[in-house]
């Protein structure tokens, strides 16, 4: 089994993911993100979109009512049916889902994030959660009969609302559900940089060990990113790659080692 991360910018080279999807063997679940077409699309629509950052340095958007229906339209409207498309065309039998349809990824909803405010911690509470049961039977029956599920958020809480979760969470979520033997993030980076302005520092081998220390040391997105990647391998043993989605073959490269490996 195949889990394949579909970053959110402009620039992953989406055709030649398909095109290396069409020569993949073997079951593969696809998840997707959007920021770059929901920034753009909120920006068209005048929605402001917050970001805050929790006491322990983690990033995220406020998920308010407005941000949630920016999510859903640029999400699972507009990149999730691309993707679908792109794939058809290349005769892979795809079905575009979220995790909310059929309860696909059931989460907890948040209890509220924990923001500094000057000298204050205060509490703010949004539609974001956490991704905690996979609807096992769904995909199965979906991979087992050939199709390649394309999933994205939102996700359902315990009620069946819909919230928002990280998609690096998602990730996680899956692979303790289903024990994937691989799991590809495709980026726009040649990998995991050291310095993030440089993308000659790339790091090309990285152990669990390495991956909390750099944890430790980071912030933002790249803290809440390694985090993730912290989690899935405490799940079961598996092979991480963080790959560049720009290039001419993106999944055919990282499968074959090229980024950054770990584990």
């Amino acid at each position: 089994m195949l889990i394949l991360k579909i970053g959110g910018g402009r620039n992953i080279n989406l055709d030649g993911v398909a095109d290396d999807l069409a020569a993949h063997r073997g079951p593969v679940i696809i998840v997707h993100g959007a920021n770059a077409w929901r920034d753009a699309l909120a920006e068209k629509l005048g929605i402001h979109l917050e970001t805050v950052t929790s006491v322990r340095g983690y990033d995220s958007v406020f998920s308010d009512d407005a941000a949630l229906d920016v999510l859903m339209m640029a999400y699972a409207g507009l990149r999730n049916k691309r993707i679908v498309e792109a794939l058809q065309r290349r005769t892979i039998p795809a079905v575009g889902l979220t995790g909310l349809d059929g309860r696909t990824i059931q989460g907890k909803r948040n209890p509220g994030i924990k923001c500094r405010q000057g000298e204050k911690i205060i509490i703010r509470r949004d539609h974001s959660g956490k991704p905690q049961t996979i609807n096992i039977h769904l995909l199965g029956l979906l991979t087992a009969n050939g199709y390649v599920p394309v999933l994205t958020v939102p996700i359902a809480d315990e009620d069946g609302n819909a919230i928002s979760a990280d998609n690096d969470d998602i990730v996680t979520a899956l692979h303790r559900a289903l024990h994937a033997d691989t799991v590809v993030s495709l980026l726009e980076a040649p990998g995991f940089l050291a310095d993030p302005e440089d993308p000659a520092s790339i790091i090309p081998r990285m152990t669990h060990a390495d991956v909390n220390q750099w944890e430790e040391r980071s912030s933002g997105r790249v803290k809440r990113k390694l985090h993730a990647i912290n989690r899935l391998l405490e799940a079961h043993s598996t092979r991480v790659v963080l790959a560049d989605g720009r290039t001419a073959h993106p999944l055919r490269a990282a499968l074959a080692g090229e980024g950054t490996v770990i584990g």
